[in-house]
């Protein structure tokens, strides 16, 4: 199991009568690009949360990297990178003075000025986060993700909200740090995204597994009859395993 850089099976956690996962079991190749796809209330960020470990299964068993929540904790921390949708990030300190913050957690890790280099965030180093745009925030918020230099990134939802030209700067950012050798675990509503990003992509709903492969694979195996293979999209699969009824939060 050492090329698995995540290891979890049969994952269940329940919050009084509803089920979030049940029995959910995902493998995670080392220096892939995983995505995990689902409705609203598929049980993506309950699923999420524990792989962080900042929640408790209610029964399966979880690796990340090898190692356990339970009695590797501080070591997982050091060795990981977790950037949520909406980070807070204070709006009164510069972009240096947040990066050097992060970087401070880290035992070991990358150098601001190298970080500022990585996000293209050199020329905003003295700026306030409060006066950054959304797509620029969004970068301060994976570098300060990548300050420990970690194994592992947990990416959720990283471009909601972002315009096309900030989405593909962020993109861009992500494939060079597959290119280090980098490993990433996303969940993601963009399904062009997905496709773009993901060597294999996992789609959950009611907290199952109903779906794994490559989205070139799922395509060509799952898209609806009427499309055309050559022509149909990873958002064509989507909608016919999940349907096209709305789903509340």
């Amino acid at each position: 199991m050492d090329d698995l850089a995540v290891r979890c099976d049969g994952l269940e956690k329940r919050y009084g009568d509803v089920v979030a996962v049940a029995g959910l079991s995902l493998h995670v190749q080392r220096g892939e690009c995983f995505g995990l796809l689902g409705p609203n209330g598929a049980g993506k960020t309950t699923t999420i949360e524990i792989l962080e470990g900042l929640i408790a299964a209610d029964a399966g068993d979880v690796q990340i990297l090898g190692l356990r929540w339970a009695s590797n904790e501080q070591e997982l921390r050091q060795r990981l990178g977790i950037h949520l949708q909406e980070t807070q990030l204070s709006e009164k300190l510069t972009v240096e003075e947040m990066l050097r913050l992060f970087r401070s957690f880290y035992r070991g890790g990358r150098p601001v000025g190298e970080l500022l280099q990585v996000v293209e965030l050199e020329g905003k180093r003295r700026s306030r986060v409060g006066t950054l745009s959304g797509g620029q925030k969004q970068r301060l918020s994976l570098a300060c993700a990548l300050a420990g230099n970690p194994d592992l990134l947990f990416l959720d939802e990283p471009t909601t909200g972002l315009d096309p030209q900030s989405r593909r700067q962020l993109w861009e950012v992500l494939g060079r740090y597959r290119a280090g050798g980098g490993t990433i675990l996303l969940t993601t509503h963009y399904m062009d995204e997905a496709q773009t990003l993901c060597d294999r992509v996992a789609i959950v709903d009611q907290g199952r597994l109903i779906a794994l492969d490559s989205p070139q694979a799922l395509i060509a195996a799952r898209a609806e009859p009427k499309v055309v293979v050559h022509q149909g999209t990873l958002e064509d699969v989507f909608m016919s395993l999940t349907g096209r009824t709305l789903r509340d939060e």
